[in-house]
């Protein structure tokens, strides 16, 4: 592409910033502070990263793409509190970084930014803010309401542990190649010290895997419980037993996990 120093990867899902004017929403959205502690994934040709080495205390920009690896360390010069860590996000140990990760504030590669930022939720626990680039449907999911299209197992999890702070649509202009999907900037804050069980998790995504069963029966399917159990289990909660998954707001699926219980 005309003015980039390497051919984008396809199947990376590449797309670089171009346009810095987006980096002071970013800045304020991400609500930065000298001492932060930030998490980049796919920092691309750095420019995010040498933007956030210039006002924080440190960041882990975490890169795919090794062939990426001079041209970031270019953008950065002599920047002595970037450590950049090759391989896949989704693999690596990240909460072993040292120092730990206070924000995660990314233009994420939009095939891992919904896996990533739910499982950042219990995965580091030291994140308390996130700053994303994502596609603005994803942006949605996050927080959609009960009863809307974009409502899911993701909407769930990500309210139960955090509050959104801000969003921001971002124009397709700002990347090179130019993405044929609208893009957003969601910015959101961990509400306390919450974290998801697995057992509630499994619940949640057996509960949205077949969203025009009724819950009890999406349970059962799943084997987590029989559909009468379930059915019970959703009265004791003050919802009928033909109600759907979309129908229960987020922590709704807490009390709901909790009158399921151990298998008797």
């Amino acid at each position: 592409m005309t003015g980039l120093p390497v051919v984008p990867d396809r199947e990376l899902g590449q797309h670089f910033l171009v346009d810095e004017n987006i980096l002071g929403v970013i800045e304020r959205l991400a609500c930065l502070e000298p001492g932060d502690v930030v998490l980049e994934v796919g920092p691309g040709l750095g420019a995010l990263t040498a933007f956030l080495a210039a006002r924080v205390a440190h960041v882990h920009a975490v890169e795919i793409d090794r062939a990426l690896e001079p041209h970031l360390r270019a953008r950065l010069g002599t920047a002595s509190n970037v450590s950049i860590h090759l391989g896949d996000a989704l693999v690596l140990d990240l909460a072993a970084l040292s120092p730990p990760a206070s924000s995660l504030v990314s233009n994420l590669p939009y095939a891992i930014a919904t896996p990533l930022v739910v499982e950042s939720l219990d995965r580091l626990p030291a994140l308390r803010r996130w700053c994303v680039m994502v596609q603005r449907e994803v942006a949605d999911r996050f927080f959609a309401a009960p009863g809307t299209k974009a409502y899911g197992a993701v909407s769930v999890l990500v309210q139960l542990a955090t509050e959104r702070t801000g969003i921001h649509p971002v124009a397709r202009t700002v990347f090179r190649p130019r993405p044929n999907v609208d893009s957003a900037l969601v910015a959101f804050r961990r509400k306390g010290a919450f974290a998801a069980p697995d057992e509630l998790k499994r619940l949640v995504v057996a509960a949205f895997a077949h969203r025009r069963k009724t819950l009890p029966n999406s349970v059962e399917l799943a084997g987590l419980a029989s559909r009468s159990r379930a059915a019970r289990a959703l009265e004791a909660i003050g919802r009928r037993p033909e109600a759907r998954a979309e129908s229960l707001a987020p922590e709704e699926f807490l009390g709901l996990a909790a009158a399921l219980g151990p298998e008797p």
